[in-house]
C-alpha cells in the first residue's frame, strides 16, 4: 500500500487519471497510525456519492481514521450521472433557447444575425469535462484529509464491524460502518432500455443524439429538466405519466403554473393516467421506438406511440442488492434499509432492533433522495458517532427543479399543510409575493412567477415556501434557513432586502402574512 501526500494539484489529476487497481489509496493515514484500537478504521463508508463524501469529510474533522469504498465511483450519481452533469446541459441548452427568442432579445434592443447553432457533441462535452472536475475536486479533498480511499465495492460479511473489498476480497475492519450505495433508475417491467433510443438519465447524459421527438415517461423532477434540455435544441416531447396529473409530485398551484410556463408554451403534449406498459427500441434513423400505453386503472391498451427516442424517468430504487445486507440481519423494503432518526440501521422496517455500530445515509434509506439531504444525514451520523446527539429535520430541507424559470420549495405542499394543520390541530397562514411586481425581475424580463409562504398562524412559523421564478433555486436558501431555525413571518417581515434584488418577493410574501405592504 502507497502512502499519498495530498496536494491541491491532485484534484485536477484525479479527474483524467486512468482507473486504478483495487489496491486502496492510502492517504496520510496509514493503519500503523489508526487510533483505534482493535480495528483497521474508527469509520468505514460505503459509498463515495454526495452523501459518502460529506460522512468522510465530517469524520476527519472530528479526528476519526477513515476509509471509504468507492467502488470505482468517487462523486456517485449526482457527480458523475446527475445533478452536476445536468446542470451543464440546462446551462448550455438554456443559452440556445434564450438566444433564439427574438422576440425576447429585442425587448432589450438586441439583434442576433443568422442562425444560433449548436454542436451537440461540444454540448455534451462540456457536461463530462464538468463531471470529470468535481470528480476530481472530491477525490483530491478526501486525499488531502487522510481519508483511505479503497477502489472496490465494499460488502458486509455478515460478521460485526467487518467490510469486504468485492474485488480483492479483502476484509477490513472498523468501529463504525456508515452505508451509503446511493440509487440506479428504476426501469419499470416492460421497458426494455438499450441506452441508445431507450434510456434511463444515466443515458441521457451522455446527449449522444438530440431526437426530433422523444417521450419522456414520467414528469418529475429530471423529466421535467430533460424536457427543458430537449426542447431548448430543437426537440418534441411527449409526457406519459401514470399519475391523473402532470407533475404529481409538485405543489398542485405550482404544478399549474409550470404548466403553462413550461408546457403549453413549448412544443410538449403529455398523457396522464396511463402507463407504458411496453417500450421497444428501435434504431436511430432506420425504426421508431414503440410505446405500448394502457389505462392505469383499467389496463386496457389506449394508445400506441412511435417516436424517435424514449426516456425513461420513473424514479430510482436502492442499490443496496448483493452488498450482505441479508447476512448481516439486515431486512429491506423494496430495497429501503430502515433506519432510526439518528440514522442507525434497524433489523427491519416495522418494529425493528437497532444493528449495533451500522449507520445507513442517502437513498439507500428513502428518507430524502436528494444528494445534499445525503451529505446532511452523514454529517448527522458521525455527529451521533462521537457521542453528541443529533437528527436531521428533513423538513427544512430544500429542493430545486432546475427548468426555465426553476422552481423550488421546502417544507410540505399545501395539499400536504393542509392536512398536517388538520391532524394537530393548528391554523394555516398562506401569503404570496409576485416576480411580476420585482424591479430586478422586470429588468431581466423574467416577470412570470411567484412564491408562496405557507405557516403556522398560530405560532408564526414559516411552515414551507413553493417559488417558481427566475432564479428560485438560489432563493429557496432563506426560506430553509427559516424553517430550520423557527424563524416567524413576524421577524421575517422586519428584515431588510437588498433592492433591487429578487429576494424581495419573499419579502413581500413574509409582510403580506402580517398584513404589511411592500413597495
Amino acid at each position: 500500500m502507497k502512502l499519498l501526500i495530498a496536494t491541491t494539484l491532485l484534484s485536477a489529476a484525479a479527474a483524467f487519471s486512468p482507473a486504478r487497481t483495487s489496491t486502496p489509496l492510502r492517504s496520510v493515514t496509514s493503519l500503523d497510525a489508526s487510533k483505534c484500537g482493535d480495528f483497521d478504521f474508527d469509520v468505514i463508508i460505503v459509498g463515495c456519492g454526495v452523501g459518502g463524501h460529506g460522512a468522510a469529510l465530517h469524520s476527519r474533522a472530528q479526528d476519526l481514521t477513515t476509509a471509504i469504498f468507492s467502488g470505482q465511483d468517487v462523486g456517485g450519481t449526482c457527480v458523475n450521472r446527475g445533478c452536476v452533469p445536468s446542470k451543464a446541459l440546462l446551462a448550455a441548452s438554456g443559452r440556445v433557447r434564450e438566444m433564439r427568442d427574438s422576440a425576447h432579445l429585442s425587448e432589450f434592443g438586441i439583434e442576433v444575425e443568422g442562425e444560433v447553432k449548436y454542436d451537440r457533441a461540444g454540448v455534451a462535452g462540456h457536461a463530462k469535462q464538468l463531471a470529470n472536475k468535481v470528480k476530481g475536486n472530491l477525490e483530491g479533498s478526501l486525499v488531502a484529509l487522510g481519508v483511505d480511499i479503497v477502489d472496490g465495492r465494499g460488502v458486509l460479511t455478515g460478521s460485526a464491524h467487518e467490510v469486504k473489498d468485492e474485488s480483492s476480497g479483502k476484509v477490513y475492519t472498523a468501529k463504525d460502518i456508515i452505508l451509503a450505495p446511493g440509487s440506479i433508475p428504476f426501469v419499470p417491467p416492460g421497458v426494455t432500455v438499450d441506452e441508445k433510443t431507450v434510456y434511463t438519465s444515466d443515458g441521457a447524459l451522455e446527449l449522444n443524439s438530440v431526437p426530433e421527438w422523444v417521450a419522456i415517461v414520467g414528469s418529475g423532477y429530471i423529466g421535467l429538466e430533460f424536457s427543458d434540455v430537449y426542447t431548448a435544441l430543437g426537440s418534441e416531447v411527449t409526457f406519459i405519466e401514470a399519475l391523473p396529473n402532470i407533475m404529481p409530485t409538485f405543489d398542485r398551484e405550482i404544478a399549474k403554473l409550470a404548466e403553462r410556463l413550461l408546457i403549453r408554451e413549448r412544443p410538449i403534449d403529455y398523457r396522464t393516467g396511463v402507463f407504458a406498459s411496453e417500450v421497444t427500441p428501435g434504431i436511430p434513423g432506420e425504426k421508431p421506438v414503440t410505446i405500448k400505453m394502457i389505462d392505469a386503472n383499467t389496463k386496457e391498451h389506449v394508445e400506441t406511440l412511435e417516436v424517435d427516442a424514449c426516456m425513461v424517468a420513473t424514479g430510482r430504487v436502492p442499490n443496496t442488492q448483493n452488498m450482505g445486507l441479508e447476512d448481516s440481519g439486515i431486512e429491506t423494503q423494496r430495497g429501503f434499509v430502515a433506519v432510526d432518526e439518528k440514522m442507525r440501521v434497524l433489523s427491519k422496517h416495522e418494529d425493528g432492533e437497532v444493528i449495533p455500530n451500522v449507520w445507513c445515509i442517502g437513498d439507500a434509506n428513502g428518507k430524502m433522495m436528494l444528494a445534499h439531504a445525503a451529505s446532511a444525514q452523514g454529517i448527522s451520523a458521525i455527529e451521533n458517532i462521537v457521542g453528541r446527539e443529533h437528527a436531521v429535520n428533513h423538513d427544512a430541507i430544500p429542493a430545486a427543479c432546475f427548468t426555465h424559470p426553476e422552481i423550488a420549495m421546502v417544507g410540505p405542499t399545501e395539499e400536504q399543510a393542509i392536512e398536517r394543520a388538520e391532524k394537530e390541530g393548528w391554523t394555516l397562514g398562506k401569503s404570496q409575493g409576485s416576480f411580476r411586481a420585482n424591479s430586478k425581475a422586470l429588468a431581466e424580463l423574467e416577470g412570470n412567477g411567484m412564491a408562496k409562504v405557507l405557516y403556522n398562524k398560530d405560532t408564526g412559523k414559516v411552515v414551507a415556501v413553493h417559488i417558481i421564478g427566475i432564479h428560485a433555486a438560489d432563493l429557496i436558501q432563506e426560506c430553509s434557513n427559516a424553517v430550520a431555525a423557527g424563524t416567524t413571518v413576524q421577524e421575517l417581515s422586519m428584515m431588510v432586502h437588498t433592492h433591487p434584488t429578487l429576494c424581495e418577493v419573499l419579502d413581500e410574501a413574509f409582510k403580506g402574512a402580517v398584513g404589511m405592504s411592500a413597495h
